[in-house]
Formats: C-alpha cells, sequence, structure tokens
C-alpha cells in the first residue's frame, strides 16, 4: 500500500537549508537509500547501495542518502560519498516516520506525487530488486542486478525506533 507523504515534509542537505519535499519533487523521482550510522546493519549495506545507486544515476529519479544523524555524523559515516551523491539528514527520524519505515537500513522509492510506493527494510536482495523494478518501471531505466557478487546476506535491519 503506497503512503502519500506530507506537504509539510522538509528534507535537509547535508550542509544545507531544509527545503520542502515538493521543492525537491519537482521534476525526479526520489531513489533514497535510508541509513542508521550508529547501526552495523548499514555499513553491511553500503558498498551494495552505492552500486545500486550509481545504476539509476540519469534516470529520472534523483538518487540520495537519508541518514538518521546530524551533519558531522553523516559526514563521518559517509566520508567522500557525500562528494557523489546527495545526502540528506534526518536526525529527529522525521522523514524516517513519515515514510512509514520500522526497520534500517531501506531503500525507497517516492515519486514525484508523493507516494512512496516502493520499500525494502533490512537488506533482502528480492525486496531491494523489487524496488529497483519499481524505479525501472516509472522511469523507464534498466534494473540493476541484484544480488550482485559480493552482496550481504539477508538480514533484518535494526529497528527505527533505536
Amino acid at each position: 500500500m503506497a503512503t502519500k507523504l506530507p506537504d509539510d515534509l522538509s528534507l535537509a542537505p547535508l550542509d544545507g537549508e531544509p527545503r520542502g519535499l515538493s521543492e525537491w519533487l519537482t521534476t525526479f523521482h526520489l531513489a533514497s537509500v535510508v541509513l542508521d550510522p550508529y547501526t552495523n546493519e548499514s555499513s553491511w549495506v553500503l558498498k551494495s547501495a552505492v552500486r545500486i545507486l550509481e545504476e539509476f544515476r540519469g534516470s529520472d529519479a534523483r538518487v540520495n542518502f537519508i541518514v538518521t544523524a546530524g551533519s558531522d555524523d553523516a559526514l563521518a559515516f559517509l566520508g567522500p560519498l557525500t562528494e557523489q551523491f546527495l545526502v540528506f539528514c534526518d536526525p529527529d527520524r522525521s522523514v524516517v516516520r513519515a515514510m512509514g519505515l520500522e526497520r534500517l537500513p531501506a531503500f525507497v522509492f517516492t515519486r514525484v506525487d508523493r507516494e512512496v510506493v516502493a520499500v525494502a527494510e533490512g537488506w533482502n536482495a528480492p525486496e531491494w530488486h523489487a524496488v529497483a523494478e519499481a524505479i525501472a518501471e516509472t522511469t523507464r531505466w534498466n534494473v540493476p542486478t541484484i544480488p550482485s557478487p559480493g552482496d550481504p546476506v539477508a538480514f533484518a535491519g535494526t529497528p527505527v525506533t533505536g
């Protein structure tokens, strides 16, 4: 079931001013990998997440990370990836709650109409593949190979509530 994100939800880019969700969705959908930098599980999926997001670069989806931390901790966790990807900080987890997420890491596809239409929580290759298929179908793009050699084994992730 799709979740419609509220009009007043804002996304804060790393070292930038928060902007309303509608400003981020004017032209492009959002293909987001949501990470909790304080857990091992989010680090386990990072290499795979980068590979998957890279394959959608150039599509009509704005590839990004949403990190449940302030800018200093997001920068420490992602390092040079912050120069390659759009990174949003969600230290109070308001975006995560609005998306209806219960476990992290997660892969989330939000269309320009603010509908969260595909979600995978934790790491489960078939579920992440289903999100990738939804992105590819909507943007008329190629579906990345998931799983791929080097991807982690399935794990449930950690509760959003900590």
